[in-house]
């Protein structure tokens, strides 16, 4: 765990943030009434949230302070989506919450980058992002409004933040879905380091093509390969499978839509289009079709193939979302009264939601990631004192995992949690209940250091 949401400018607004977000992740919920037992947590929640210099912006802007050096030499994915936050309201009590997605649902939009390693898929932290409430009614046609007026305007201006934060990743490929696929993206994302994945949506029109647009010229493309591809599954209505799939590849260059009021981007953009369409559909599920638009050379098979499993990977940031909603967080059950606390709580719980996400993924070491990527100095210092009190006798009751690395880390929660070390690897209930295991003997093991101390000096 984090010992701080990140910086304030004040000390004890540090602490708080670091405490918030430790409860957050070993009680597994965001209700600051559920933290622990007593009140002067529940208050110091309250006031944390209630505090005018703690804002929304700032917690963002502390999401991505270690993940600048998590990603120093490496090629990263920033994959960035958007997910609604839903939370209950009455005609009586809305809470100051616009309203978002479609019918009578009330809440928030939250926008978020992480970064992936692109050859592992570890999840290395967030990046940057926005969260906000829709106060008003848009009424200006999309069409006729420029980009600063649009919220679509998020995929242009979190893709240009993010910049310098990944600036010491060797290269960034910021991947996104289809509603990204707007014409601004392409004329300013992208640049000597940074490169774009995304989605196609529209059907655009191209340089060179005669008639041609982009999904005809997809469809000429001639089938270049096949190969089976495991889908994840998407609760509840889709079960995992394996689909069968032929993919085709090639160059295309998109015009300038005509209707785009920035005249500075360029008049067209250069780009390789990636298309992989499922066969043999299983009957009641709908069939895999991707056009993925991209600014990196693709001319061959290995490559095009990689494109396609960059893009799967950014199922990632949904498991983020579930993460810290539906299963895990129960952000959207929150009852705070406000929507612009509710913008703090949803900043922090998507930054729990991620080291909760870092934590499991790292249970067997593949990735190789540090303990600091999860753990403070403090805490690794428990956990160090841990470690021999939970090995066993027999080689499969040893912590074999590298000193200090995450997935170390891990085996040690795990155990706390109640894993044996044999059977399946623990999953996240194993770990939620090593972490609440975990905070208790923490606080005791350094308040024992404390005394200590205190005895040793007097």
């Amino acid at each position: 765990m984090h010992s701080s949401l990140g910086s304030f400018g004040d000390a004890r607004l540090d602490n708080r943030g670091g405490v918030i977000l430790e409860q957050m992740l070993t009680s597994k919920t965001v209700c600051y009434r559920r933290f622990d037992e007593t009140r002067k947590s529940c208050l110091g929640a309250w006031r944390f949230f209630a505090n005018e210099k703690v804002t929304g912006e700032k917690i963002i802007d502390s999401w991505g302070e270690r993940t600048r050096d998590a990603v120093a030499g490496r090629h990263v994915l920033a994959i960035q989506d958007t997910t609604e936050v839903h939370f209950a309201t009455t005609p009586e009590r809305r809470r100051g919450l616009g309203q978002c997605g479609h019918g009578n649902a009330y809440g928030l939009l939250a926008h978020t980058m992480m970064a992936l390693d692109a050859d592992s898929g570890a999840c290395l932290g967030l990046v940057t992002g926005q969260i906000w409430n829709r106060e008003t009614r848009q009424t200006t046609p999309l069409r006729k409004r420029a980009l600063a007026a649009r919220e679509s305007r998020r995929w242009v201006n979190t893709a240009t933040a993010a910049k310098p934060i990944l600036a010491q990743a060797a290269m960034v490929t910021v991947v996104c879905d289809r509603e990204s696929d707007i014409y601004p993206s392409w004329g300013r994302v992208p640049d000597e380091r940074v490169h774009v994945l995304t989605r196609v949506m529209s059907d655009r029109c191209l340089i060179g093509a005669g008639e041609a647009t982009l999904h005809t010229v997809a469809d000429r493309f001639p089938v270049a390969d096949t190969a089976t591809l495991d889908l994840p599954a998407r609760p509840p209505k889709h079960a995992a499978r394996t689909a069968k799939l032929e993919l085709r590849f090639g160059e295309v260059e998109i015009a300038r839509p005509v209707n785009e009021k920035d005249r500075t981007l360029p008049r067209s953009v250069r780009l390789r289009l990636v298309a992989v369409r499922e066969v043999d559909t299983p009957e009641g599920e709908e069939p895999l079709h991707w056009l993925l638009l991209t600014t990196h050379a693709v001319d061959d098979l290995a490559k095009a193939w990689l494109i396609v499993a960059w893009y799967k990977l950014r199922w990632t940031i949904e498991q983020l979302f579930r993460l810290a909603k539906s299963q895990g967080l129960g952000l959207e059950d929150s009852q705070m009264a406000s929507a612009e606390r509710l913008i703090k709580l949803t900043a922090t719980a998507l930054k729990a939601a991620c080291i909760d996400l870092q934590l499991v993924q790292e249970r067997d070491g593949q990735h190789g990631l540090p303990a600091s990527t999860v753990f403070a100095p403090a805490e690794i210092v428990t956990l160090e004192a841990l470690n021999p009190t939970l090995e066993g006798n027999t080689a499969r009751q040893e912590n074999l995992h590298p000193l200090l690395s995450l997935a170390w880390a891990a085996w040690v929660i795990a155990r706390l949690g109640g894993w044996d070390c044999y059977g399946k690897p623990p999953g996240p209930i194993t770990m939620h209940r090593g972490m609440q295991r975990f905070k208790a003997i923490h606080v005791g093991f350094h308040l024992g250091l404390d005394l200590q101390r205190d005895v040793r000096i007097h």
